[in-house]
C-alpha cells in the first residue's frame, strides 16, 4: 500500500537557513552560490545583467537569485509515489487497495492486535483518514506508536512527526529524533530527508551540511525534489565535495525542476543563463524562468523581464517585460532598475503591459 508522506514544511523553511552564517565564518563561502567568472553574464539579485564584479561596497559578486537558506518556505511539490509493492501477498493491504475498507479492517486489526507492525500501521492510516471506521487521530497516535516500536519505518516516520509537534502525543524530541534516523537508516525516502533537516539544525554550519549530505542524497535518489534540491546546491558549493559528484550539481537541479517544484525551475533557469554548474543556454534559461513565472514564482517574474529587456533566450518585447515587472511590483518585489525600464515605455506600451498583468491567471 502506498502512503502519502507528509514532508515538514516548517521545518524544511526553517533549519537549514541555521547553517549559512556559521558557514561563512568557517571559511567555506556561500553554501549556495560561488563566484563567476570576471567576464560573466550574471543576473544578480535584482535581476539586472552584471559582469560579475561586486559594485563598490556591495557583499560580492556571487549572486544567482535567492539561496537555497532564503526560499526554505517555498511550498514543497508532493512525494514520489512509493514504488509498487512486490512483497508477500497482504489480504489487508489489497482490500485496503481496492477500496475495500471494512474487509481491510476486518483482515488488519486481529493482527494488529497481536503485535503485527504492518497491519497496526495499516490500521493507523485508516484511523487517520476516517476510512472503514470513524477518524480518530489520538487513536491513529497510539497504533502509529505501536507500528513503530515494532520497526515499522512508515509508522516509525509519521509517529516521529507527530512527536516532533506534540500532536495527540507528548512532545519529545530525543524520541521523535530517534525514530525519524530509524527510519531513514531503514529507507524511508521522507524520513531520510527529515533526518537531514535535523542533522543540519542540531550541527550549524558546514559540519552539519556535510552529515547530513548522505541523507539527501538517499532521499533525491529515490525521488523528493526537495532533496534533490538541496543535493543540486550543495554539490555545486559545498567545499570538499568530490569532483565526480560536483558535474551532477545541475542534474539534480533539472531533476528537481520537472519533479514541479517551482523553486528549482527558478533556479535552473538562473543556472542556464548564468552557466552555472555547465555551460550557458539561454533558450533553456529562457523557458524555465518562464515556467516557473507563469506557475506564479514573484523571482521568476522578476527575471524574465530582464530577459525580455536584454533578450537572452527570446526576442525584446518591452511589454512582455513591463507584464512580469508589474507582476513582481505587485506582489512586493521592488527593483529600481525594471522601475526606471517602466518609467521610459510609452503610456500606450504601459497600458498594455498592465492590461496584460491584469489577465494573468497562474497555471
Amino acid at each position: 500500500m502506498a502512503f502519502r508522506a507528509h514532508l515538514t514544511s516548517a521545518l524544511f523553511a526553517s533549519l537549514i537557513s541555521l547553517a549559512t552564517a556559521a558557514l561563512a565564518q568557517d571559511g567555506g563561502g556561500d553554501a549556495v552560490n560561488r563566484p563567476l567568472e570576471d567576464d560573466a553574464t550574471i543576473l544578480d539579485r535584482t535581476g539586472r545583467p552584471g559582469t560579475g564584479q561586486p559594485e563598490e561596497g556591495a557583499a560580492g559578486a556571487e549572486i544567482q537569485g535567492l539561496s537555497l537558506y532564503e526560499r526554505m518556505g517555498a511550498p514543497l511539490p508532493e512525494p514520489p509515489p512509493e514504488k509498487p509493492y512486490d512483497g508477500p501477498l497482504d489480504e489487508a493491504y489489497g482490500a485496503f487497495q481496492r477500496g475495500l475498507y471494512l474487509t481491510a479492517l476486518d483482515k488488519a486489526l486481529p493482527r494488529a492486535q497481536l503485535g503485527d507492525p504492518t497491519a497496526q500501521t495499516l490500521i493507523a492510516e485508516m484511523t487517520t483518514r476516517g476510512l472503514g471506521v470513524k477518524r480518530d487521530p489520538k487513536a491513529a497516535a497510539f497504533w502509529y506508536g505501536q507500528a513503530a516500536a515494532g520497526g515499522d519505518p512508515n509508522a516509525m516516520f509519521q509517529y516521529a512527526l507527530l512527536l516532533m509537534e506534540g500532536r495527540h502525543v507528548e512532545r519529545d524530541k530525543a524520541k521523535a529524533d530517534d525514530f525519524m534516523r530509524k527510519a531513514a537508516d531503514a529507507g524511508n525516502a521522507s524520513a531520510q530527508f527529515n533526518w537531514a533537516q535535523t542533522l543540519v539544525s542540531d550541527n550549524p554550519g558546514r559540519k552539519g551540511l556535510q552529515l547530513a549530505l548522505p541523507y539527501y542524497e538517499k532521499s533525491a535518489d529515490q525521488g523528493v525534489a526537495d532533496a534533490q534540491y538541496a543535493v543540486a546546491q550543495l554539490y555545486n558549493t559545498l567545499p570538499g565535495v568530490s569532483d565526480d559528484k560536483r558535474v551532477k550539481a545541475r542534474d539534480y537541479m533539472l531533476r528537481a525542476a520537472k519533479a514541479g517544484f517551482d523553486t528549482a525551475e527558478l533556479d535552473i533557469g538562473i543556472w542556464y543563463v548564468n552557466g552555472i554548474a555547465g555551460e550557458r543556454d539561454y533558450d533553456q534559461g529562457f523557458q524555465w524562468l518562464s515556467r516557473a513565472a507563469r506557475r506564479g514564482n514573484v523571482v521568476a517574474q522578476n527575471r524574465l523581464s530582464h530577459l525580455y529587456i536584454n533578450a537572452l533566450g527570446t526576442r525584446p518585447d518591452p511589454v512582455e517585460a513591463a507584464k512580469w515587472y508589474v507582476l513582481s511590483r505587485r506582489a512586493g518585489l521592488t527593483d529600481a532598475g525594471l522601475e526606471d525600464f517602466y518609467l521610459g515605455l510609452t503610456e500606450e506600451q504601459q497600458k498594455k503591459a498592465i492590461d496584460a498583468a491584469n489577465r494573468f491567471r497562474v497555471k
